[in-house]
């Protein structure tokens, strides 16, 4: 009996000293250090091959930084990121919202569902780039285009992701709370919506970044105002240093941007967290 308690003893031992060991490697300073050491590691890279490389067709982050400060100072990066936020927060919002509500209404009814089914297959795998010239003649090449470009390449991960999470509730809970009486708007509040919430966010991560690429394409597509703007007029004059400035400026608004939301989500839904972790 002793030794079967000393082994049980040596096992449970065994299993924090790895649970610690897992949560040292797990801590969010350590994951940070990472995360700058790695982003470190690239920069150098590219600072030696850029300098080694035609200024025409490629550049580094110094020639980077310095252009971004003539930009900023010249004040067409600050104008350029204004449009191009206005037209992203619009559009990103708008399809969040239409997509959570057709996600929830198509997860819960399977008439409109069925309904619904062959148009948001259709659109969805249809290619959204191929859509925006026809947009543009609809919408004209102004402000409204640009937030339907944004609306129809954000809508489409929110959708399906709250969708499948409607579908992903235990039906064994519905029917205990059915059970108890539950009216339906109960259902929703305190089951269906808790239950497909992590499935949101998750849509939601998901179709940021979609959104900051609906917006450089129709940018691209208008060539007026905003961020796409930038990069094709400083392409076509060939400053590379300041066409890598919008770019590095969308690349880190997707980081922080999704940084946000993962920490939304753990916020919104605390259990989900824990349990991945």
């Amino acid at each position: 009996m002793s030794v079967s308690r000393s082994t049980k003893t040596k096992v449970v031992l065994h299993r924090r000293k790895a649970a610690l060991q897992a949560d040292g490697l797990n801590s969010r300073p350590r994951i940070w250090w990472l995360r700058g050491i790695s982003l470190l590691i690239i920069l150098l890279l590219w600072e030696w091959y850029g300098r080694t490389t035609n200024p025409i067709l490629f550049t580094y982050p110094t020639a980077i930084a310095h252009a971004a400060v003539d930009m900023i100072a010249d004040g067409t990066l600050l104008v350029a990121l204004s449009q191009s936020v206005s037209v992203l927060a619009t559009g990103f919002l708008l399809g969040t919202l239409v997509g959570i509500v057709l996600g929830l209404v198509t997860g819960r009814s399977t008439v409109i569902a069925a309904l619904l089914d062959i148009p948001i297959t259709a659109l969805y795998v249809t290619p959204m780039i191929a859509l925006v010239p026809i947009l543009v003649l609809w919408f004209g090449f102004g402000t409204s285009a640009k937030v339907v470009v944004v609306l129809l390449f954000t809508i489409f991960p929110v959708l399906i992701n709250t969708m499948r999470g409607v579908r992903e509730v235990d039906p064994q809970l519905v029917e205990v709370a059915r059970s108890f009486c539950s009216t339906e708007y109960r259902l929703w509040i305190d089951l269906v919506f808790p239950s497909a919430l992590p499935f949101i966010m998750t849509g939601i991560r998901l179709a940021i970044g979609r959104a900051l690429v609906a917006v450089i394409i129709a940018e691209f597509y208008t060539a007026v105002s905003g961020l796409g703007y930038l990069i094709v007029s400083n392409a076509h004059s060939f400053q590379t240093a300041r066409v890598f400035v919008p770019i590095i400026v969308l690349m880190v608004a997707g980081v922080i941007s999704t940084e946000l939301l993962e920490i939304a989500e753990a916020r919104i839904s605390p259990w989900r967290h824990r349990r991945h972790n």
